[in-house]
């Protein structure tokens, strides 16, 4: 089973990008559950037509004992499977927190050996990375890094930060950073500064997602690219993305 985190600053578009990426995945016939890490729980909005599922953190509040996993697993297009950790009332309580007792209660209810994914992807907002939202990097969650950004300085920013906690987990025998992911956003000499950013903390940009309109038409329709056009040269983009993914490592052992 492949595991791997994606990690951005909020707003940079890596739900959008793990999404589509998870769609490509699953539309080349691998079992895909993707597990978003982010209060908001809007991370697998597109795989279920636009529809926010029930998080762990509400379920577990709702059902208490009576939880089962098909509470908190939901099939998106594709077959892929879609899971929001959730967090608790803005203002009230540690999201990070959330994080945990979340990833506590998949494993207690062996998500895993039950659905049995080719892949796991963890969604996680970057913009801090401490506590909960460094969860997915350590105890054998997540073996790939990979970090979304644009040229855009506080983008740039965030991803010098996540790179910096990824490396002190890396030296412990966690998850190691796996490249960039360049969603950009019209920045001017927007691929040299990513580069120089990547040069700076000792990686590389693995794949460029350029501006699309169609992202937008996708998104506004509760639907991934790979979903609402099939045919079109990003749905193409991201499905390369996904082949550069699949083949950076070898596929690991099961959880």
């Amino acid at each position: 089973m492949k595991k791997i985190a994606i990690y951005g600053k909020g707003g940079i578009g890596k739900s959008t990008t793990t999404s589509n990426l998870s769609a490509a995945l699953a539309v080349s016939g691998l079992r895909v559950m993707q597990i978003g890490c982010d209060p908001k729980a809007d991370s697998t909005k597109t795989l279920m037509s636009g529809k926010v599922i029930p998080t762990v953190l509400d379920s577990i509040k709702a059902k208490r004992e009576d939880l089962k996993l098909e509470h908190i697993v939901h099939l998106g297009f594709g077959g892929v499977l879609c899971v929001e950790a959730g967090g608790p009332t803005p203002g009230v309580g540690c999201a990070g927190r959330g994080i945990i007792s979340a990833f506590e209660k998949l494993e207690e209810l062996k998500a895993f050996q039950v659905h049995r994914p080719d892949v796991v992807i963890y969604d996680v907002l970057g913009d801090v990375v401490c506590g909960g939202f460094a969860m997915p990097l350590r105890g054998g969650y997540a073996e790939e890094v990979y970090i979304v950004t644009s040229g855009e300085m506080m983008s740039l920013y965030a991803a010098t930060n996540i790179s910096h906690a990824v490396s002190q987990f890396s030296v412990r025998g966690y998850a190691k950073l796996s490249g960039l992911i360049l969603n950009a956003k019209g920045v001017e000499d927007e691929t040299a500064l990513v580069a120089k950013a990547a040069r700076e903390i000792g990686t590389e940009i693995i794949h460029c997602v350029p501006r699309h309109p169609l992202v937008q038409k996708a998104e506004n329709n509760g639907q991934t690219v790979l979903e609402a056009f099939p045919d079109s040269d990003i749905s193409r983009v991201y499905s390369d993305l996904a082949a550069k993914v699949l083949t950076s490592t070898r596929i690991s052992q099961a959880i």
